[in-house]
């Protein structure tokens, strides 16, 4: 008896979504392993690499999962404003929060 085209839509994406959840898994452990080996040349290399992996399976998960890209970004521009007007350690020490919100303010004019 043969499965019905939306059973098989439907494994396939529980096949996938498993499939990068293991993978975020290796991503993340692959940061502490990039971190721990200490200060190296290629350091910034390979830890802007793995960061770039995470965010990409994050986007790719989060559609799966059925949260849109755009949903994604809100969520994180909601996030960062927050951290703002909580002043958030990392925003009150280092400004990181306030330049984050110009990157994505001009990486969102860019797309316009």
């Amino acid at each position: 008896m043969a499965l019905p085209e939306k059973e098989i839509d439907i494994t396939r994406n529980i096949k996938i979504i498993e499939c990068l959840k293991s993978e975020m898994l290796t991503e993340v452990a692959d940061l502490f392993k990039v971190l721990a080996e200490g200060a190296r040349e290629e350091l910034h290399e390979a830890v802007g690499d793995v960061l770039s992996n995470v965010i990409l399976i994050s986007y790719l998960l989060g559609k799966r999962l059925g949260v849109s890209y755009n949903a994604v970004e809100m969520k994180i521009r909601s996030k960062v404003r927050l951290g703002l007007v909580e002043n958030n350690d990392v925003e009150k020490y280092y400004g990181d929060l306030s330049e984050l919100s110009k990157h994505l303010g001009s990486s969102r004019r860019k797309e316009k």
